[in-house]
């Protein structure tokens, strides 16, 4: 009998579909009986902190994160580890971001997003439909922060295009994934969310074989391969489907029932 012990979920695309920017309802009550039958939740996301803990306000402090892709964990409060990236990597992106056509940049720090707008949209987008902590600043000077992680906003979509031409351009120094339909994401080498899971296996004594995980993008291939039971959404791309062993439309009626099976996984598969 395989037991359950840890789920970790990706937001965008995952928990939050159709773009959304707000957690269905019913997932609280769901992770407070995850809670209760000692089964720990995990968000994953390439989101920051601050803006998860808001996303997840009414059980922030009962669950644990990943954040910026990896870079950052958080087990309720205490951060676990804190990546950096390279500071002169980090201008070099940023000046690349501001010289092409419409793009944006984010660069992470680990309570607010530096950001220094193009355009009003992206100004309003990131403060008030994303909801993020934000520092505007007028140069990488004014960056005093230690950066985590970078982020390119492609308002018209990312093509394959976008991604040759980021990846081209600096897969040779950092891993460039994509995050979602308008983002690219710029982390250091060995940063990815699978990092913060297996951080947690460690910590809580947890075999990868007693974790669930679920994702629908690149950057969450390494998260579905570092357990047993990694969830695609059905939705996801092919790739993304491929990594996983298992494919869901939706976390939450899988949740429903493990935590009807009392965390037992050979019952709800």
């Amino acid at each position: 009998m395989e037991m359950i012990k840890l789920i970790a979920s990706d937001l965008d695309g995952t928990l939050l579909l159709n773009k959304a920017q707000s957690l269905p309802e019913e997932i609280f009550p769901l992770i407070r009986q995850l809670k209760e039958l000692g089964i720990m939740f995990v968000a994953a996301s390439g989101r920051q902190y601050p803006n998860m803990t808001k996303l997840f306000a009414p059980v922030a402090s009962e669950i644990s994160y990943i954040s910026e892709n990896g870079a950052l964990a958080v087990d309720r409060g205490e951060v676990l580890y804190q990546d950096s990236f390279d500071r002169k990597l980090a201008e070099k992106i940023i000046s690349a971001i501001m010289a092409k056509k419409d793009a944006e940049f984010t660069c992470s720090a680990k309570d607010y997003h530096y950001l220094m707008p193009k355009t009003q949209k992206f100004h309003d987008h990131m403060l008030y439909e994303v909801k993020n902590e934000c520092r505007f600043v007028n140069s990488m000077d004014e960056m005093t922060d230690p950066i985590m992680k970078l982020a390119v906003f492609e308002p018209g979509g990312i093509t394959d295009e976008s991604v040759k031409y980021w990846t081209g351009n600096f897969g040779k120094e950092c891993v460039v994934v994509t995050s979602g339909n308008e983002w690219i994401d710029f982390v250091p080498f060995g940063t990815n969310k699978a990092k913060g899971i297996r951080e947690y296996q460690k910590r809580y004594h947890i075999s990868p074989e007693e974790c669930v995980t679920f994702g629908d993008e690149y950057n969450d291939i390494e998260m579905l391969k570092a357990v047993k039971y990694g969830f695609a959404m059905a939705h996801s791309k092919e790739g993304v489907r491929a990594a996983a062993s298992y494919v869901t439309e939706r976390v939450e009626p899988f949740l429903e029932k493990l935590i009807r099976a009392k965390g037992n996984i050979e019952e709800v598969i």
